[in-house]
C-alpha cells in the first residue's frame, strides 16, 4: 500500500475508535451540548422581550431570536470541541499515545482521528440546537441555497479550527480535569462578543474586546448569511481568523505529539 493509502486507513481506523468513545460514554458530550440549549432558552424566554426592545424591534421575542441564534450556533461548536480536549488529555495521561507512537501506524492517524471525530460531533451538535432553535421560533429569511452552502462551510471551517486549538490544549495538559479549565475560553469568548447583544451598545473601554476577537466576525458573517445583514469584511477576517487558528492548532499539536516522551 503507498503512503497515503495507510495514512488515510489507519486515520479512519483511529476516527472509528473516537466516535465509539463517544458513543459508549455520551455524558460528555450532553452536558457540553446542554450549555448553549440552556443559553438559548434563557435569553429567549427570560430576556428576550427585554433585549428587543432595547435593540429597537419592540417587545418581541421573535426578532431577538433571529439575532442571537447565530451566535449560538458558534457557541455551541466552541463548546463541543472541549470534549476534543478532554478526550486527548485522558489519552495521554493513560498512556494510550506513548503506545501509539511505538506502534507502525501512521503518526498523524491518531491526531486526524480525533479531529475529524470532533468536527463531526460538533456538525451533529449545531444541527440539534439548530432544531431546537427552529422548533422556538427561529426562520432563515431570504437565504439562497448558495448562501445556506456558505454558512454550512463557515460553520465547518470554524469547527476545524477550534479542534486544532482544543487538541493542542489535551496535548499539553496534565489530566482530563485540566484541559477542561484550559479550553474554557471557548465557552466564555462568545459570552463577550456580538452573539448576545450589538457592539455598539456596549461600553466604549469595553467595545475593542468584542470586536478583535474570532467569534465576532464569524457570528457577523454567519448572521449576515441567514439574516441577509451587512456582513462588510466580516467575511474575510472570519476565514482569516479559522484559517490562523487552524495553523496554530495544527502546529501546537503536533509539535506535542512529536515531542519525546519523558
Amino acid at each position: 500500500m503507498s503512503s497515503l493509502s495507510l495514512a488515510v486507513r489507519d486515520s479512519a481506523t483511529m476516527l472509528r475508535r473516537n466516535l465509539l468513545h463517544a458513543r459508549r460514554y455520551p455524558s460528555l458530550t450532553l452536558n457540553l451540548l446542554l450549555t448553549p440549549v440552556m443559553l438559548l432558552l434563557l435569553f429567549v424566554y427570560i430576556f428576550g422581550d427585554t433585549m428587543s426592545a432595547g435593540m429597537g424591534g419592540g417587545a418581541d421575542r421573535s426578532a431577538y431570536i433571529a439575532y442571537v441564534v447565530p451566535g449560538i450556533l458558534l457557541m455551541t461548536i466552541g463548546s463541543t470541541v472541549i470534549g476534543a480536549a478532554v478526550s486527548v488529555a485522558t489519552d495521554m495521561s493513560e498512556g494510550i499515545i506513548a503506545r501509539f507512537r511505538t506502534m507502525a501506524i501512521h503518526r498523524g492517524s491518531v491526531l486526524i482521528g480525533h479531529v475529524v471525530g470532533s468536527v463531526l460531533q460538533s456538525i451533529a451538535s449545531v444541527v440539534l440546537v439548530g432544531a431546537v432553535a427552529v422548533a422556538i421560533g427561529f426562520r432563515s429569511t431570504d437565504a439562497t441555497a448558495l448562501e445556506w452552502l456558505a454558512a454550512i462551510g463557515l460553520l465547518a471551517l470554524f469547527a476545524l479550527a477550534l479542534t486544532w486549538i482544543a487538541v493542542g490544549m489535551g496535548m499539553a495538559s496534565p489530566n482530563a480535569e485540566a484541559a477542561s479549565n484550559s479550553a474554557m475560553p471557548l465557552i466564555l469568548l462568545p459570552l463577550i462578543s456580538s452573539a448576545f447583544t450589538p457592539i455598539d451598545a456596549m461600553p466604549g473601554w469595553f467595545q475593542p474586546i468584542a470586536q478583535y476577537q474570532p467569534f465576532t466576525p464569524a457570528i457577523e458573517t454567519l448572521r449576515g448569511l441567514l439574516l441577509g445583514t451587512e456582513i462588510g469584511y466580516n467575511g474575510w477576517l472570519a476565514v482569516a481568523w479559522s484559517v490562523g487558528l487552524a495553523a496554530l492548532g495544527y502546529r501546537w499539536s503536533t509539535s506535542k505529539f512529536n515531542d519525546d516522551p519523558k
